[in-house]
C-alpha cells in the first residue's frame, strides 16, 4: 500500500502569514480607496468575461457559444458585476454624507418591517420591468433600528481586523467571488479563498479580477482538496470560516470525523470553535396555486419551472427539486405535459458535478417510472411522489431531477395552507422556495397569500419568481432562513452579498412579472419584461446577458438599445 502523499503547507502557511501582515492596513482603508477599487475592478471582470465564461463551459461539455453558456454569463461575469454595482451605489451614498438605506424604503407591513432593496436605480427599473425585492427584518425590529444599524462598519462600528477563510464552492462560478467581496467590504476582513477541486480552472480568472486586493495583501487564492481545507480550517491564523457547501461538510470542520464527533455534537463541544458562517441548500420546494391559467401561462411557467431544474444541470443548491401540484386543479397535468414538453425540446447537456450520475441512478431505483426527458440521464421527472419517507423529499439530489408532489385543496387558500405547511415541516433546508400564483388569484385570496408569504421559513422567497435570482442581485441577502443552530446547522447560517448591510434580516421576498409583455399587461402583472434571458428557452438569451454584463460594467446608454433588441426576440 503507498504511503498518502505528505502535505505540502508552505503556501497555505505563507498566503495566511501575507494576509495578517496586510489585515490592518485594509482596516484602515477608507470609503473613497474602497470605492475606487470597486470601480477599478468593473473593467477587469468585462475585460476577462468571455475566457471565464469559455473556460466554464468547456469545463461543463458544451462549447462557449452553446445556448447553455448564457448561463455561465449570468453567475460569473454578470453576477459579479452586478453585485460589485451594488456595493458601490451603497458606498457612494455614505461617500455623500447620505444614509446607506433611504428612509422612504424602510417601512411597516403589517406589523413587521421590510426594506424595499430592488430597484435601487432607474437602470434597474429599466432592464428588470417589473422585478422587485423586499427585505423583511425580524420579527420586533424596528423601523428605527434598521435605519440606525444598517452599514455599522462606516458608520463607526468597523469590527476587528481579520482574516477569513472562504471555503469556494464547485458549481457556480460567482459564488467564491462574491463571498470575496462580503467578507471585504461588509466584515472588514481580509480573505484567503480555498478553490474546490471542481472549478479551480477559474482561479486565474479570479486574480486577475482581485488583482489589486492580491497585489497590497488582502486577498490570496489557494488550490487543494479536503486535507487543504481540513489544514486552513484549523489554521491558527485563520479567524472566521465562511463555507458553501454540504451539512457534512459543516459538520466534518466543526464536529470532527472519528468515533467522537456526535458525542461532541451532543455535548456542544466542537474541535473547532471559530465563528462560521455557512450557505448548505436543502430540498427546495417551487409551489405552484391554482388559478385561472391560460395554455400560454402553462407554457411560460412551464419553462420557470424547468429553467430552475435545468440551470446548471441541477447542480444548485436552490435547484427546483419538488413541484407541489394541487391534486385536483384542471391544470397540473396540463403543466406536466408542458414541463414534459419544454424538457424535451432542450439541447443535450451532462449533469457533470462530481456523484450526479450515482444520485440520479438512486432516484432511478427509487422510482422505477422516472422519465428521462432532456437526453439520456439527463432532465428526470418523477411524476408522482407520495411516499412520506421518499427519498426525493429527505435529500437534496443536486442533479437535474424534479419530482412532482400532489396535495389537497377545497380552493387555493387551502391548497397553500397545506403546502406551506408541507414545504415547512417535511422538506429538509430552508434556503430558498418559489411561488407561482396568478395575479387573479392573489388578489382574490389576499389574505391566503400573504399568509403563504408571511409563514414560509426560507431565506428567500420567489413569488412568480425562481429563488435563485436573489443570489444574483447583489442588493438582497443571500442566506437560509434564520434559526440554526452549529449543532442542527440546515441550511447555514449568516447571510452574504446584503450590500445595504441590513441587519437583523429575516427573509428576502421578491416578485417577478406573473407573464412576460405584453401578455402581462392583461393578467393584472404590467410590465416591460419580456421572456427572462436566464430562462433556457430564451432564444436570444446568450447575446442578451452578454450585452448586458458590458453595460452593468460599463454603463452608457448607447449600450441599451442592443440589449432590449436581443432582449424582446428572446
Amino acid at each position: 500500500m503507498s504511503a498518502a502523499p505528505v502535505l505540502d503547507t508552505a503556501p497555505l502557511d505563507h498566503a495566511v502569514t501575507a494576509l495578517r501582515e496586510g489585515m490592518e492596513t485594509w482596516a484602515l482603508t477608507g470609503p473613497a480607496e474602497r470605492i475606487g477599487l470597486l470601480e477599478r475592478m468593473l473593467p477587469r471582470i468585462a475585460e476577462g468575461a468571455p475566457a471565464m465564461v469559455a473556460d466554464a463551459a468547456r469545463a461543463k461539455g458544451y462549447g462557449a457559444d452553446s445556448p447553455w453558456a448564457a448561463e455561465d454569463w449570468v453567475t460569473a461575469p454578470w453576477a459579479l458585476a452586478q453585485t460589485v454595482s451594488a456595493y458601490l451605489h451603497v458606498l457612494r451614498r455614505l461617500a455623500d454624507g447620505r444614509d446607506p438605506v433611504p428612509a422612504r424604503s424602510v417601512r411597516d407591513r403589517g406589523g413587521r418591517t421590510v426594506v424595499d432593496v430592488f430597484p435601487a436605480t432607474g437602470t434597474d427599473r429599466l432592464l428588470l420591468s417589473g422585478f422587485s425585492a423586499q427585505v423583511w427584518t425580524l420579527p420586533g425590529t424596528t423601523r428605527e433600528q434598521v435605519l440606525a444599524s444598517a452599514a455599522g462598519a462606516y458608520r463607526g462600528s468597523p469590527g476587528t481586523p481579520a482574516v477569513a477563510l472562504v471555503l469556494g464552492a464547485g458549481n457556480v462560478a460567482a459564488i467564491t467571488p462574491l463571498d470575496i467581496v462580503h467578507k471585504l467590504y461588509l466584515d472588514n476582513q481580509v480573505v484567503i479563498a480555498k478553490m474546490n477541486p471542481v472549478n479551480d480552472y477559474l482561479r486565474p480568472h479570479f486574480e486577475k479580477v482581485f488583482a489589486e486586493f492580491v497585489d497590497r495583501g488582502w486577498v490570496r487564492f489557494v488550490d487543494g482538496g479536503p486535507a487543504e481545507g481540513a489544514y486552513l480550517t484549523a489554521h491558527e491564523g485563520i479567524d472566521t470560516i465562511h463555507v458553501t457547501g454540504s451539512e457534512r461538510t459543516h459538520d466534518a470542520i466543526v464536529w470532527g470525523t472519528d468515533e467522537q464527533a456526535q458525542q461532541r455534537r451532543i455535548d456542544d463541544t466542537p474541535l473547532n470553535d471559530k465563528p462560521f458562517t455557512s450557505e448548505l441548500g436543502g430540498v427546495s420546494p417551487c409551489i405552484v396555486t391554482p388559478g385561472p391559467w391560460t395554455d400560454a401561462d402553462l407554457r411560460f411557467q412551464a419553462e420557470h419551472i424547468v429553467t430552475s431544474k435545468m440551470n446548471n444541470s441541477g447542480h444548485n443548491c436552490v435547484a427546483s427539486q419538488i413541484l407541489v401540484v394541487p391534486r385536483d386543479w384542471d391544470g397540473t397535468e396540463r403543466l406536466l405535459d408542458e414541463i414534459r414538453r419544454v424538457l424535451s425540446e432542450l439541447p443535450p447537456r451532462s449533469d457533470y458535478y462530481p456523484g450526479a450520475a450515482g444520485r440520479l441512478c438512486d432516484v432511478v431505483d427509487a422510482h422505477p417510472g422516472t422519465e428521462f426527458l432532456a437526453g439520456a440521464a439527463c432532465g428526470a421527472l418523477v411524476p408522482d411522489i407520495t411516499r412520506p419517507d421518499d427519498p426525493m423529499l429527505t435529500d437534496e439530489v443536486f442533479a437535474s431531477a424534479l419530482g412532482v408532489v400532489r396535495l389537497e385543496g377545497r380552493d387555493p387558500a387551502d391548497f397553500l395552507r397545506r403546502a406551506t405547511d408541507f414545504a415547512n415541516d417535511t422538506l429538509p433546508g430552508t434556503l430558498g422556495a418559489t411561488l407561482l400564483v396568478h395575479p387573479r388569484t392573489e388578489r382574490a385570496h389576499r389574505d391566503a397569500v400573504d399568509t403563504a408569504i408571511v409563514e414560509l421559513r426560507y431565506g428567500t422567497l420567489g413569488v412568480n419568481c425562481w429563488s435563485a435570482f436573489g443570489f444574483l442581485l447583489g442588493y438582497t441577502p443571500w442566506g437560509a432562513f434564520p434559526g440554526h443552530t452549529r449543532q442542527e446547522i440546515g441550511s447555514g447560517i449568516g447571510f452574504v452579498h446584503n450590500a445595504f448591510m441590513l441587519e437583523d434580516v429575516e427573509k428576502t421576498v421578491l416578485r417577478a412579472p406573473f407573464a412576460p409583455s405584453p401578455r402581462g399587461l392583461f393578467k393584472g402583472s404590467p410590465s416591460l419584461s419580456p421572456r427572462p434571458p436566464y430562462y433556457v428557452t430564451n432564444r436570444t438569451g446568450l447575446t442578451t446577458v452578454r450585452r448586458l454584463t458590458a453595460f452593468t460594467a460599463a454603463p452608457k446608454l448607447w449600450k441599451l438599445p442592443g440589449i432590449f433588441l436581443s432582449a424582446l426576440r428572446g
